[in-house]
């Protein structure tokens, strides 16, 4: 004999507005007009430099250049991911991630370990007889140094946005 049964489904709201905001993704041209949209790129294409000029080298001989290896491409990366999320605007759509702290401590992370990339870049430049890399090097230095200046100036901008929502 034939059986009748009935099915019922129910949505939550949580899908349902998963469903609906997740529809468009937003973009933010602004962005990039301003200050730290300007920092953030120009971060990307110098953080880009000082990488590729160390890595058209024979750095892993000196320990120290993998280490400004390290910190130059982690923060590429990052920084690529963190521009992506402020120009489609994915950070309004996670309340629940303080961004300004998040922010903060990228910027200022960012800003500690890249000076210290720097300053171990530079002060690991050779220039032998038989060192051909040294051009590449002291390129890569100082594009590390305007990188750190970039990401100092992020830093306070990303502290001053912090301080204001602090305080409110």
């Amino acid at each position: 004999r034939p059986r009748s049964h009935t099915v019922t489904t129910t949505s939550s709201s949580f899908t349902a507005n998963l469903s609906a905001s997740s529809s468009t993704l937003a973009y933010d041209r602004e962005f990039l007009r301003t200050l730290p949209g300007i920092l953030m790129v120009t971060e990307i294409v110098l953080g880009f430099m000082v990488w590729t000029l160390i890595a058209g080298t024979e750095y892993f001989l000196y320990p120290a250049f993998g280490w400004v290896m390290f910190v130059a491409v982690f923060y590429w990366v990052l920084t690529v991911f963190f521009l992506i999320i402020y120009m489609t605007m994915t950070y309004t759509r996670i309340p629940q991630v303080p961004w300004t702290t998040v922010g903060l401590c990228f910027n200022g992370s960012a800003f500690i370990l890249y000076l210290i990339a720097a300053i171990v870049d530079v002060s690991s430049i050779t220039q032998r007889a038989e060192s051909h890399n040294y051009n590449s090097w002291a390129a890569s230095s100082f594009f590390a140094f305007v990188v750190t200046s970039c990401y100092a100036g992020n830093t306070y901008f990303s502290f001053i946005s912090w301080q204001s929502r602090t305080l409110q």
